[in-house]
């Protein structure tokens, strides 16, 4: 992940690889300041509305929203990443579940997840 934030930072002058052995330089990135660029790229309306249904949350600033998104975006990055690499092992292209079931055993950091795709 900390590929992706010097790379989306633009100060690293250097070439870094990200999780899956990629170049960060070949990663698609928006500029900040290009037009019609968005910070996040899931709807903070719908982000917010998931976190005002949980019962325990009275009051959602949109900085805490935001970083949320955030946190979910590089969240789905990192486990899909994980996922295409298994595909890959099968000599596939296209992600299915046991891709994302073979991500989820290998790495430690997704064994929260276990058992919740059944």
């Amino acid at each position: 992940m900390a590929a992706t934030a010097a790379a989306g930072s633009g100060t690293s002058g250097e070439e870094e690889e990200g999780p899956g052995g990629e170049s960060a330089a070949l990663q698609p990135q928006t500029p900040a300041n290009a037009p019609g660029a968005r910070l996040s790229r899931l709807p903070l309306a719908r982000v917010k509305a998931l976190v005002k249904a949980d019962p325990d949350v009275t009051l959602a600033g949109q900085e805490a929203i935001f970083i949320l998104a955030r946190a979910a975006e590089l969240f789905v990055e990192t486990i899909a990443k994980d996922a295409y690499c298994c595909a890959q092992q099968g000599k596939r292209k296209t992600l299915q579940r046991r891709d994302l079931d073979n991500a989820i055993e290998a790495v430690d950091e997704f064994a929260f997840l276990e058992g919740t795709l059944d």
